[in-house]
């Protein structure tokens, strides 16, 4: 693992199709987020692409915010990232290992911010255990579709 990311994968039992759209939905995001921060999409495309900005409501500690993403990384099926404006990236890797059998390798990438800040903060951990969640969360939304 590169310095200043954070990663975790799952094999699901479901076509890269059908995860990556899950994933490129926005109005999904709530459904699959474990970190608890994420609540809904306020502006953006039904679904993503290259270059599309979204924007999602957002609370932490209490506090609601709104955070602006944009789509920085993007194949069909395979992979999709966004950035905010912290230049951070959530990125999602899908690699097929069997018809009907794909990994999902979710990564936190901090490595374009402020890194200390993350560091000190305890960041790190506390995004390693929100993707643990997040990827358990997809498994579950993929199985009920």
């Amino acid at each position: 693992m590169a310095e200043h990311m954070v990663a975790r994968s799952i094999v699901i039992d479901a076509p890269a199709k059908k995860i990556f759209d899950l994933l490129a939905s926005p109005d999904r995001h709530p459904d699959l987020d474990g970190s608890g921060t994420v609540r809904g999409r306020v502006f953006g495309p039904k679904r993503l692409e290259l270059g599309a900005r979204f924007g999602m409501d957002m609370r932490m500690m209490g506090l609601p915010y709104r955070m602006t993403n944009q789509v920085v990384e993007f194949e069909e099926d395979r992979l999709i990232a966004w950035k905010h404006v912290g230049s951070h990236r959530w990125r999602y890797e899908l690699t097929e290992q069997a018809p009907g059998r794909t990994r999902v390798t979710e990564t936190f990438d901090y490595t374009r911010g402020q890194t200390l800040f993350y560091v000190l903060s305890g960041a790190p951990a506390r995004n390693a255990r929100a993707i643990e969640e997040t990827l358990e969360r997809l498994e579950r939304e993929v199985g009920r579709g």
